[in-house]
């Protein structure tokens, strides 16, 4: 189909690791919880752009080249850790009743989230990894197999995201009549991103 050695199995093991825990996933509950659905609506758009531009990097050619030339995977790796390192730091360092350690505009957590995914040189890596899986070198139609492969992920990333938007919504207006649940809440999201920024510098 399109190219695709099995349409089935692309999509089904996209979705399987939408699932995996990730700087993205933790951006969309943050938004979501502090933004509202406007909020986790614009985190939404901004990782699924941020998705298709790396999608669409790696098709061109970059991530061969970051594997040819390891110095700037490296600074890349470098910034995405120092990114997720300071905003982490921020949501740690927020006291009890301070409000969100984020600003409270859909533009802000649009930015934020992008900026995430930008700068997580590992989904270049991985799209160079996953994409040969699943295309028949026979049958391959060249841009329409790699369109029709970014169209899956783009609609997948957007039902998942969307799902995870509107429970993070709701549970987080009961979140709110307890504000020091709240509060432990972000700490814990912080904590969270404190810990993938290390996990990017000691990756190999």
């Amino acid at each position: 189909m399109f190219g695709i050695s099995d349409y089935g199995a692309f999509a089904a093991a996209f979705v399987l690791l939408l699932f995996l825990p990730g700087p993205g996933n933790l951006a969309l509950i943050s938004s979501a919880s502090k933004g509202g659905m406007p909020g986790g609506l614009a985190s939404v758009m901004g990782l699924l752009l941020g998705d298709q531009i790396l999608l669409w990097l790696t098709v061109a050619g970059v991530a061969a080249m970051l594997k040819t030339y390891p110095p700037l995977f490296m600074v890349l790796q470098w910034l995405g850790a120092a990114y997720l390192l300071w905003l982490g730091g921020k949501m740690l360092m927020s006291k009890p009743g301070e409000g969100p350690s984020l600003q409270i505009t859909p533009g802000h957590y649009f930015r934020e989230t992008l900026l995430i995914t930008l700068l997580n040189p590992k989904a270049i890596m991985f799209y160079l990894a996953f994409f040969p899986q699943f295309i028949d070198p026979v049958q391959h139609q060249g841009w329409v197999t790699f369109g029709v492969m970014a169209g899956t992920i783009a609609a997948l990333g957007f039902v998942y995201c969307l799902g995870v938007v509107w429970v993070t919504h709701h549970m987080a207006e009961r979140l709110r009549a307890h504000p020091k649940l709240s509060s432990s809440l972000q700490k814990l999201a912080g904590l969270c991103l404190v810990g993938f920024g290390f996990r990017m510098v000691l990756a190999k």
